[in-house]
Order: structure tokens, then sequence, then C-alpha cells
């Protein structure tokens, strides 16, 4: 079956792939946008995390056929790194490996943008989806309360 979708603001042609295949897949492998991570393939880690109709959701473990909302990936946060979350990331010196950061921002970005001045508990039970494996979790929820704070300390 075809699917169209919208991704980061632009309709795609018809998509062919088949219903169960992961938007993460679709993504990646079909639409080139490589900044979604595949981390786990479980929905564990969040390393895929994508927005669908503004909500965080785990690209992995959402199959095509169920997409109905416009998708937005890391690509469309910001591309020269300008988004409020992506200063406060580099000015707190949240990245180490990298990996998860796409997928951290993705969720924090949701969060911010259904609080915008979230308390420490908020910015723990939103990230808590989302594995670091360098172990950056203080900084990480420093750098939310910079953003918030329109990057002030």
């Amino acid at each position: 079956m075809a699917y169209t979708l919208t991704v980061n603001g632009k309709k795609t042609q018809p998509i062919d792939v088949p219903g169960d295949m992961p938007l993460l897949w679709v993504l990646r492998d079909v639409l080139d946008l490589k900044g979604t991570k595949f981390g786990c393939g479980i929905g564990a880690c969040g390393a895929c995390t994508v927005h669908v109709g503004g909500r965080a959701v785990r690209g992995c473990q959402a199959p095509i056929s169920r997409v109905t909302a416009d998708v937005k990936t890391i690509e469309c946060l910001s591309p020269d790194g300008a988004h409020p979350l992506q200063k406060a990331w580099m000015e707190v010196d949240v990245p180490q490996c990298g990996y998860c950061q796409a997928g951290q921002l993705m969720s924090a970005a949701a969060l911010l943008a259904s609080k915008p001045k979230p308390t420490d508990k908020d910015i723990d039970d939103a990230m808590s989806g989302n594995v670091c494996r360098c172990g950056t979790y203080l900084r990480i929820r420093e750098a939310i309360h910079l953003a918030a704070n329109g990057g002030k300390r």
C-alpha cells in the first residue's frame, strides 16, 4: 500500500511500503532522513523519538499505517543549531558521544511545547524514556531549564 506523509512541513510522494514498517525505517531508509537514530528497536531507549501530531513518539514502534498526523524530525528543529534547546545543549555541554541527542532534543522540545516552564519533576517524567549511556541526565535537565528561561541562567 502507498502512504503519503507530511514530514517536516513537506508532503511526501506516495511511499509504497508494508503497513507494518516502522516510521523510523521509512524516515531513514526511504526518505533519507538520517538524524533520527535506531537504538534498541523496542521503544525503550528513545533514540528514535520524533513528533507525530506534536507528540513525542518512538519511531521504531510506530507502524507507518498508523501515522495519520504531521511528522517532525530532528532535521526540522533547526538546521543551523539556532533552536533554544540546541543552544542550551551546547552551552551546558550536554553531548558526549551524541548518539542519543536527537531523541533527547525531540523529547525536550515536545515537553517545552506542552509545558513552557517545566519543573524538575516535569522534566524527569518527560525525559524518563530517553536513555543516555554517557549519563548526562543532570546536564540535560539544566539545558532544558536554560532553554525554558530564554537562555538566561
